[in-house]
């Protein structure tokens, strides 16, 4: 029997609240995709009852392609995204003052998963190639990279030459392309399970050529900041949130089994939310503070990464102001 995200607040919810003395607090939070066990920290949270156990009744809302959670959460519908930091940080420059209050992901999945059959074996083989690569913001990190290679992307012998790749794997099963982007805990299984090998592929993961940006985070508007009540708010949901990726990446298969108890698409398999679970788990973040903290270092290599980029950058100028550890600091001490 599916489950439906909905409210969690109740008469028995209410009484159970004792946390807070009060009715729980009322949260929404926005996910940058669909309902899938690249969120699956959420979910364990929200069934487990650890938002309840602190006095937040969580409402969560899937994403899709075509939701942007910074327009979610600038008109009123969020009160917290998922995010990648590069997006963030572009909606930030351009006037809505997002803010990383917890950081998820410590790596990046993103990689690109090429056809061996295509001739290459290094990065050196991407001249005269033709790759599939994500935009609406995913692109930069790419562009990076292939601004650090010398390589043009506007094509030719000497240049690759980029395809606009939509949210799927099809442009290597169609021959439109030589290699196309893929998440380690996604769509490299979609390439899998339409019928290539691992011995068929060649892999280029961005955290191992060096132009990894940070992914999942937790993003607020920076006003809301200023509201104790709501500081309070987001600390209780960043320990409850902490608490359920934890529990998630020591029984990844049971978290997957939670995942599509709140699929209400159906689209979603039990195999595949599995192998995503166990996939995301080598993701999150390895602060020695632990999962939750976003660590100076890793921000300032991601804003170096796209500020550096020789093609038209995500930013233009040091980001000031874009995370903070209160919220936190403020979970640490519940």
């Amino acid at each position: 029997m599916k489950k439906t995200i909905l409210s969690l607040a109740s008469g028995a919810a209410l009484l159970a609240a004792s946390f807070s003395g009060s009715a729980a607090e009322k949260l929404t939070l926005q996910l940058k995709w669909v309902t899938q066990a690249q969120f699956a920290g959420y979910y364990v949270a929200l069934d487990k009852g650890y938002y309840k156990d602190l006095g937040i009744d969580l409402t969560i809302k899937p994403g899709g392609p075509d939701i942007a959670p910074a327009q979610v959460l600038a008109g009123g519908g969020a009160d917290i995204v998922v995010d990648w930091l590069p997006s963030a940080l572009a909606t930030r420059e351009k006037g809505l003052p997002l803010v990383n209050i917890g950081q998820i992901y410590g790596k990046s999945g993103m990689m690109l998963t090429c056809l061996k059959d295509s001739g290459i074996a290094t990065p050196a083989d991407f001249a005269g190639k033709t790759l599939g690569v994500w935009f609406f913001g995913n692109e930069y990190p790419f562009l990076s990279w292939m601004s650090k290679l010398g390589y043009s992307t506007a094509g030719g012998a000497d240049g690759v030459t980029v395809l606009k790749q939509g949210f799927n794997v099809d442009p290597i099963f169609q021959g439109q392309a030589d290699c196309v982007s893929t998440m380690t805990y996604n769509e490299y299984g979609q390439v899998l399970d339409g019928g290539l090998t691992p011995e068929e592929l060649v892999l280029f993961k961005y955290e191992e050529e060096g132009v990894a940006t940070l992914e999942d985070g937790l993003y607020v508007l920076e006003d809301s900041l200023k509201d104790p009540k709501k500081l309070d708010a987001y600390a209780k949901f960043l320990k409850a949130t902490i608490k359920g990726w934890e529990w998630a990446a020591a029984n990844p298969e049971d978290a997957g089994l939670i995942v599509l108890e709140y699929d209400d698409t159906g689209a979603q398999t039990e195999a595949h939310q599995i192998r995503m679970a166990k996939e995301v788990a080598k993701l999150l973040s390895n602060s020695d503070k632990g999962i939750g903290y976003l660590e100076p270092a890793a921000y300032e290599r991601t804003v170096k990464i796209l500020l550096d980029s020789e093609s038209t950058p995500v930013i233009t100028k040091q980001p000031e102001g874009a995370y903070t550890h209160v919220v936190f600091d403020a979970a640490a001490k519940l």
